[in-house]
Protein backbone atom coordinates (compact mmCIF):
# COMPACT_ATOMS: atom_id res chain seq x y z
CA UNK A 1 0.00 0.00 0.00
CA UNK A 2 2.65 2.44 1.07
CA UNK A 3 4.65 1.67 -2.39
CA UNK A 4 1.91 2.32 -4.65
CA UNK A 5 1.38 6.05 -2.61
CA UNK A 6 4.87 6.35 -3.07
CA UNK A 7 5.26 5.50 -6.40
CA UNK A 8 2.10 7.49 -7.37
CA UNK A 9 3.00 10.75 -5.63
CA UNK A 10 6.42 10.47 -7.33
CA UNK A 11 4.28 10.08 -10.77
CA UNK A 12 2.05 11.94 -10.49
CA UNK A 13 3.33 15.29 -8.45
CA UNK A 14 7.00 15.13 -8.14
CA UNK A 15 7.99 14.66 -11.16
CA UNK A 16 6.31 17.18 -12.87
CA UNK A 17 7.29 19.49 -10.84
CA UNK A 18 10.97 18.15 -11.01
CA UNK A 19 10.60 17.63 -14.82
CA UNK A 20 9.74 21.40 -14.81
CA UNK A 21 12.24 23.08 -11.89
CA UNK A 22 15.18 24.84 -12.93
CA UNK A 23 13.78 25.75 -16.11
CA UNK A 24 13.56 22.47 -17.42
CA UNK A 25 17.32 21.93 -17.41
CA UNK A 26 17.28 18.05 -16.63
CA UNK A 27 21.31 18.11 -15.49
CA UNK A 28 20.92 21.58 -13.02
CA UNK A 29 17.72 19.33 -11.62
CA UNK A 30 20.23 16.14 -11.29
CA UNK A 31 23.10 18.19 -9.87
CA UNK A 32 19.68 19.43 -7.00
CA UNK A 33 19.12 15.83 -6.25
CA UNK A 34 22.90 14.77 -5.57
CA UNK A 35 23.40 17.67 -3.47
CA UNK A 36 19.88 16.61 -1.29
CA UNK A 37 20.77 12.72 -1.53
CA UNK A 38 24.37 13.74 0.37
CA UNK A 39 22.93 15.89 3.12
CA UNK A 40 20.18 13.17 3.46
CA UNK A 41 23.31 10.49 3.83
CA UNK A 42 24.05 12.85 7.30
CA UNK A 43 20.29 13.47 8.79
CA UNK A 44 19.53 10.05 10.85
CA UNK A 45 15.95 11.35 10.99
CA UNK A 46 15.78 11.83 6.92
CA UNK A 47 17.87 8.57 6.34
CA UNK A 48 15.01 6.37 8.76
CA UNK A 49 12.50 8.37 6.70
CA UNK A 50 13.59 7.17 3.11
CA UNK A 51 14.25 3.42 4.62
CA UNK A 52 10.66 3.63 5.93
CA UNK A 53 9.03 4.62 2.22
CA UNK A 54 11.22 2.99 -0.23
CA UNK A 55 12.06 -0.41 2.27
CA UNK A 56 11.27 -3.57 0.47
CA UNK A 57 11.96 -7.45 0.71
CA UNK A 58 15.05 -8.70 -1.43
CA UNK A 59 16.54 -11.83 -1.38
CA UNK A 60 20.62 -12.15 -1.39
CA UNK A 61 22.81 -13.62 -4.07
CA UNK A 62 26.30 -14.19 -4.70
CA UNK A 63 27.79 -12.87 -8.11
CA UNK A 64 31.44 -12.25 -9.07
CA UNK A 65 32.31 -13.67 -4.98
CA UNK A 66 30.50 -10.74 -3.96
CA UNK A 67 27.18 -10.74 -1.69
CA UNK A 68 24.64 -8.46 -2.81
CA UNK A 69 21.83 -8.18 -0.49
CA UNK A 70 19.16 -7.96 -3.42
CA UNK A 71 19.21 -7.79 -7.72
CA UNK A 72 18.57 -4.01 -8.06
CA UNK A 73 21.51 -1.89 -8.52
CA UNK A 74 22.03 2.03 -9.55
CA UNK A 75 23.84 2.19 -12.77
CA UNK A 76 26.73 4.62 -12.87
CA UNK A 77 26.53 8.09 -14.35
CA UNK A 78 23.94 9.01 -11.48
CA UNK A 79 26.52 9.37 -9.48
CA UNK A 80 29.64 10.65 -11.66
CA UNK A 81 31.88 11.76 -7.86
CA UNK A 82 30.72 9.86 -4.97
CA UNK A 83 28.54 13.09 -3.78
CA UNK A 84 26.23 10.26 -2.41
CA UNK A 85 27.54 7.09 -2.29
CA UNK A 86 26.09 6.70 1.31
CA UNK A 87 22.53 7.57 0.53
CA UNK A 88 21.92 4.78 -1.78
CA UNK A 89 21.09 2.42 0.33
CA UNK A 90 18.79 4.22 2.00
CA UNK A 91 16.42 4.47 -1.67
CA UNK A 92 16.30 0.55 -1.50
CA UNK A 93 19.47 -0.16 -3.60
CA UNK A 94 21.39 -3.40 -3.43
CA UNK A 95 24.17 -2.15 -5.09
CA UNK A 96 25.83 1.11 -6.80
CA UNK A 97 27.77 1.85 -9.68
CA UNK A 98 29.60 5.44 -8.81
CA UNK A 99 30.87 7.23 -12.03
CA UNK A 100 32.72 7.08 -14.52
CA UNK A 101 35.39 8.64 -13.71
CA UNK A 102 38.33 9.31 -15.45
CA UNK A 103 42.42 9.57 -14.29
CA UNK A 104 42.64 13.60 -14.73
CA UNK A 105 39.21 15.78 -13.96
CA UNK A 106 37.64 17.01 -17.23
CA UNK A 107 33.99 19.21 -17.83
CA UNK A 108 32.30 16.77 -20.37
CA UNK A 109 30.84 18.32 -23.28
CA UNK A 110 29.26 21.79 -23.31
CA UNK A 111 25.63 21.83 -22.23
CA UNK A 112 22.98 21.53 -22.93
CA UNK A 113 24.25 17.98 -22.69
CA UNK A 114 20.90 15.73 -22.12
CA UNK A 115 17.90 15.59 -22.90
CA UNK A 116 14.20 13.99 -21.86
CA UNK A 117 12.04 12.21 -24.32
CA UNK A 118 9.09 12.18 -21.72
CA UNK A 119 6.62 10.25 -24.44
CA UNK A 120 9.27 7.86 -24.92
CA UNK A 121 10.52 7.32 -21.60
CA UNK A 122 13.79 7.93 -22.60
CA UNK A 123 16.83 10.49 -22.31
CA UNK A 124 19.63 11.47 -24.60
CA UNK A 125 22.96 12.09 -23.14
CA UNK A 126 26.48 13.17 -24.33
CA UNK A 127 27.49 14.41 -21.18
CA UNK A 128 31.22 13.27 -21.88
CA UNK A 129 32.43 11.63 -18.65
CA UNK A 130 31.95 15.26 -16.53
CA UNK A 131 33.76 14.19 -13.41
CA UNK A 132 36.24 15.57 -10.71
CA UNK A 133 39.05 13.04 -11.43
CA UNK A 134 39.67 9.42 -9.73
CA UNK A 135 42.05 10.90 -7.23
CA UNK A 136 38.70 13.25 -5.70
CA UNK A 137 37.09 10.16 -5.53
CA UNK A 138 39.32 8.31 -3.80
CA UNK A 139 39.51 10.88 -1.26
CA UNK A 140 36.18 11.79 -0.79
CA UNK A 141 35.62 7.73 -0.33
CA UNK A 142 38.33 7.60 2.31
CA UNK A 143 37.23 10.47 3.78
CA UNK A 144 33.96 8.44 4.26
CA UNK A 145 35.72 5.31 5.09
CA UNK A 146 34.41 3.48 2.58
CA UNK A 147 36.63 0.86 1.37
CA UNK A 148 36.53 -2.57 -0.17
CA UNK A 149 34.58 -4.77 1.59
CA UNK A 150 33.98 -2.92 4.83
CA UNK A 151 30.33 -2.23 4.41
CA UNK A 152 30.66 1.27 5.12
CA UNK A 153 28.03 2.54 2.41
CA UNK A 154 25.50 -0.17 3.28
CA UNK A 155 25.58 -2.20 -0.25
CA UNK A 156 28.32 -2.67 -1.92
CA UNK A 157 30.12 0.13 -4.24
CA UNK A 158 30.75 -0.99 -7.98
CA UNK A 159 33.51 2.37 -9.63
CA UNK A 160 32.89 2.57 -13.08
CA UNK A 161 36.66 3.61 -14.94
CA UNK A 162 36.41 5.91 -18.36
CA UNK A 163 39.25 7.42 -20.46
CA UNK A 164 40.21 10.70 -20.12
CA UNK A 165 38.90 12.13 -23.58
CA UNK A 166 42.20 14.37 -24.16
CA UNK A 167 44.25 10.91 -23.65
CA UNK A 168 45.00 9.64 -27.24
CA UNK A 169 43.69 6.38 -27.75
CA UNK A 170 46.74 4.53 -27.71
CA UNK A 171 47.85 5.18 -24.66
CA UNK A 172 44.36 4.21 -23.38
CA UNK A 173 45.84 1.58 -21.09
CA UNK A 174 48.13 3.83 -18.68
CA UNK A 175 45.27 6.08 -18.57
CA UNK A 176 42.74 3.09 -17.28
CA UNK A 177 45.68 1.82 -14.93
CA UNK A 178 46.12 5.38 -13.20
CA UNK A 179 42.70 5.42 -12.68
CA UNK A 180 42.69 1.80 -11.43
CA UNK A 181 45.44 2.45 -8.53
CA UNK A 182 43.67 5.33 -7.58
CA UNK A 183 39.74 3.59 -6.92
CA UNK A 184 40.53 0.10 -6.43
CA UNK A 185 40.86 0.35 -2.51
CA UNK A 186 37.38 1.93 -2.18
CA UNK A 187 35.48 -0.18 -4.89
CA UNK A 188 33.95 -3.80 -4.34
CA UNK A 189 34.15 -4.15 -7.75
CA UNK A 190 35.70 -2.23 -11.19
CA UNK A 191 33.85 -1.41 -14.40
CA UNK A 192 35.52 -1.30 -17.57
CA UNK A 193 33.41 1.83 -19.44
CA UNK A 194 34.52 1.42 -23.14
CA UNK A 195 31.17 1.16 -24.60
CA UNK A 196 30.22 4.79 -23.83
CA UNK A 197 29.49 7.00 -27.66
CA UNK A 198 30.20 10.51 -26.40
CA UNK A 199 33.81 10.25 -26.11
CA UNK A 200 35.96 10.28 -29.02
CA UNK A 201 37.51 6.76 -30.19
CA UNK A 202 36.51 5.06 -26.75
CA UNK A 203 33.89 2.36 -29.12
CA UNK A 204 37.06 1.19 -30.83
CA UNK A 205 38.32 -0.43 -27.52
CA UNK A 206 35.89 -2.90 -28.02
CA UNK A 207 37.60 -4.01 -30.76
CA UNK A 208 38.88 -7.51 -29.94
CA UNK A 209 43.37 -6.99 -29.74
CA UNK A 210 42.41 -3.31 -27.86
CA UNK A 211 39.87 -4.72 -25.26
CA UNK A 212 42.47 -7.62 -24.68
CA UNK A 213 45.19 -6.08 -23.87
CA UNK A 214 43.22 -3.17 -21.66
CA UNK A 215 41.73 -6.00 -20.11
CA UNK A 216 44.58 -8.34 -19.75
CA UNK A 217 46.42 -5.17 -18.07
CA UNK A 218 43.19 -4.32 -15.40
CA UNK A 219 43.42 -7.82 -14.04
CA UNK A 220 47.14 -8.11 -14.25
CA UNK A 221 47.51 -5.31 -12.27
CA UNK A 222 44.63 -6.55 -9.71
CA UNK A 223 46.50 -9.52 -8.91
CA UNK A 224 49.41 -7.90 -8.50
CA UNK A 225 48.08 -5.20 -5.91
CA UNK A 226 45.95 -8.43 -3.80
CA UNK A 227 46.96 -11.59 -5.19
CA UNK A 228 44.94 -13.39 -3.26
CA UNK A 229 41.81 -11.46 -3.58
CA UNK A 230 41.83 -9.13 -6.37
CA UNK A 231 39.23 -6.63 -7.37
CA UNK A 232 36.58 -8.31 -9.23
CA UNK A 233 36.85 -6.94 -13.08
CA UNK A 234 33.19 -6.51 -15.51
CA UNK A 235 33.74 -5.21 -18.58
CA UNK A 236 30.77 -2.82 -20.31
CA UNK A 237 29.70 -3.25 -23.78
CA UNK A 238 27.54 -1.65 -26.36
CA UNK A 239 24.22 -2.32 -27.39
CA UNK A 240 25.24 -1.70 -30.93
CA UNK A 241 27.77 -4.12 -31.52
CA UNK A 242 27.00 -7.39 -34.11
CA UNK A 243 27.04 -10.78 -32.89
CA UNK A 244 30.41 -11.38 -34.30
CA UNK A 245 31.38 -8.22 -32.35
CA UNK A 246 29.97 -9.53 -29.16
CA UNK A 247 32.11 -12.59 -29.89
CA UNK A 248 35.71 -11.06 -29.68
CA UNK A 249 34.39 -8.85 -26.53
CA UNK A 250 33.46 -12.47 -24.82
CA UNK A 251 36.64 -13.78 -25.78
CA UNK A 252 38.58 -10.97 -24.90
CA UNK A 253 36.71 -10.93 -21.50
CA UNK A 254 37.31 -14.85 -20.77
CA UNK A 255 41.08 -14.42 -21.77
CA UNK A 256 41.65 -11.93 -19.48
CA UNK A 257 40.02 -13.32 -16.61
CA UNK A 258 37.57 -10.46 -16.02
CA UNK A 259 34.65 -11.50 -13.48
CA UNK A 260 31.91 -10.58 -15.29
CA UNK A 261 30.10 -8.30 -17.59
CA UNK A 262 27.97 -5.10 -17.75
CA UNK A 263 24.90 -5.40 -20.94
CA UNK A 264 24.44 -2.90 -22.02
CA UNK A 265 25.24 0.86 -22.45
CA UNK A 266 23.50 3.44 -24.25
CA UNK A 267 22.52 3.02 -28.00
CA UNK A 268 23.55 5.14 -31.21
CA UNK A 269 20.00 4.22 -32.67
CA UNK A 270 16.79 6.53 -32.20
CA UNK A 271 14.55 3.85 -32.80
CA UNK A 272 11.56 3.73 -30.30
CA UNK A 273 11.24 7.49 -30.05
CA UNK A 274 7.38 8.63 -29.93
CA UNK A 275 6.89 11.19 -32.69
CA UNK A 276 6.51 13.85 -30.43
CA UNK A 277 10.17 12.98 -29.03
CA UNK A 278 11.37 12.85 -32.88
CA UNK A 279 13.55 16.06 -32.44
CA UNK A 280 15.78 14.33 -30.15
CA UNK A 281 16.54 12.30 -33.34
CA UNK A 282 19.03 14.53 -34.19
CA UNK A 283 20.75 15.09 -31.32
CA UNK A 284 24.23 13.77 -31.11
CA UNK A 285 24.61 11.13 -27.62
CA UNK A 286 23.72 7.76 -26.62
CA UNK A 287 19.67 6.95 -25.91
CA UNK A 288 18.48 5.30 -22.85
CA UNK A 289 14.92 4.02 -21.46
CA UNK A 290 12.28 2.13 -22.95
CA UNK A 291 13.46 2.36 -26.45
CA UNK A 292 16.04 0.55 -25.60
CA UNK A 293 14.31 -2.34 -23.28
CA UNK A 294 14.18 -4.49 -25.87
CA UNK A 295 17.58 -3.89 -27.38
CA UNK A 296 19.31 -4.48 -24.04
CA UNK A 297 17.12 -7.85 -23.02
CA UNK A 298 18.53 -9.01 -26.84
CA UNK A 299 22.32 -8.29 -25.95
CA UNK A 300 21.76 -9.87 -22.25
CA UNK A 301 20.82 -12.51 -23.49
CA UNK A 302 23.22 -13.50 -26.42
CA UNK A 303 25.91 -11.92 -23.42
CA UNK A 304 24.82 -14.72 -21.58
CA UNK A 305 24.25 -17.30 -23.88
CA UNK A 306 27.90 -17.49 -25.11
CA UNK A 307 29.38 -17.30 -21.81
CA UNK A 308 29.56 -18.62 -18.21
CA UNK A 309 30.33 -14.97 -16.51
CA UNK A 310 28.28 -13.54 -14.78
CA UNK A 311 26.32 -10.47 -16.61
CA UNK A 312 25.09 -7.94 -14.72
CA UNK A 313 21.81 -6.61 -16.92
CA UNK A 314 21.45 -2.96 -17.49
CA UNK A 315 19.26 -0.84 -20.65
CA UNK A 316 15.70 0.00 -20.70
CA UNK A 317 14.46 -1.52 -16.92
CA UNK A 318 11.37 1.04 -17.07
CA UNK A 319 8.97 -1.61 -15.13
CA UNK A 320 9.51 -4.43 -12.60
CA UNK A 321 8.80 -6.85 -15.87
CA UNK A 322 11.31 -5.49 -17.64
CA UNK A 323 14.08 -6.17 -15.06
CA UNK A 324 12.39 -9.52 -14.90
CA UNK A 325 12.82 -10.47 -18.48
CA UNK A 326 16.53 -9.71 -18.45
CA UNK A 327 17.34 -11.77 -14.95
CA UNK A 328 15.23 -14.39 -16.92
CA UNK A 329 17.29 -13.68 -19.96
CA UNK A 330 20.40 -14.71 -17.81
CA UNK A 331 21.42 -11.49 -16.39
CA UNK A 332 22.49 -12.08 -12.30
CA UNK A 333 21.63 -8.78 -11.16
CA UNK A 334 19.96 -5.27 -13.20
CA UNK A 335 20.77 -2.03 -12.99
CA UNK A 336 18.63 1.28 -13.64
CA UNK A 337 18.98 4.61 -14.27
CA UNK A 338 16.54 5.77 -16.77
CA UNK A 339 13.52 4.09 -14.97
CA UNK A 340 14.52 5.81 -11.55
CA UNK A 341 14.17 9.49 -13.36
CA UNK A 342 10.63 8.31 -14.75
CA UNK A 343 9.19 5.77 -11.73
CA UNK A 344 12.06 7.33 -8.73
CA UNK A 345 12.42 4.80 -5.24
CA UNK A 346 9.47 2.93 -5.61
CA UNK A 347 10.49 0.96 -9.49
CA UNK A 348 13.66 -0.47 -7.07
CA UNK A 349 10.58 -1.79 -4.31
CA UNK A 350 8.65 -3.18 -7.54
CA UNK A 351 11.44 -5.05 -9.07
CA UNK A 352 12.10 -6.55 -5.28
CA UNK A 353 8.70 -7.88 -5.24
CA UNK A 354 8.50 -9.34 -8.22
CA UNK A 355 12.24 -11.39 -8.38
CA UNK A 356 12.43 -12.58 -5.15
Amino acid sequence: MLRTIVGTGYERALRPLLFKARGGDPESVHEDMIRALSVLARLPGARDLARLVTRSASSPVEVAGIRFPGRVGLAAGMDKDGRAALAWQYLGFAFAELGTVTAQAQPGNERPRIFRAPESGGLVNRMGFNNHGALALANRLAVAGVFRGNGAAGIPLGISLGKTKVVEVEDAVADYLASFDLVHPHADYIAVNVSSPNTPGLRSLQDGGALAELLGALTTRARQLRASDPVPVFVKVAPDLTSEQLDEVLDAATDAGVSGLIATNTTLSREGLAPSDQHLADEAGGLSGRPLTARAREGVGYVAGHTDLPVIGSGGVMTADDAKALLDAGASLVQIYTGFIYAGPALIASINEEVR
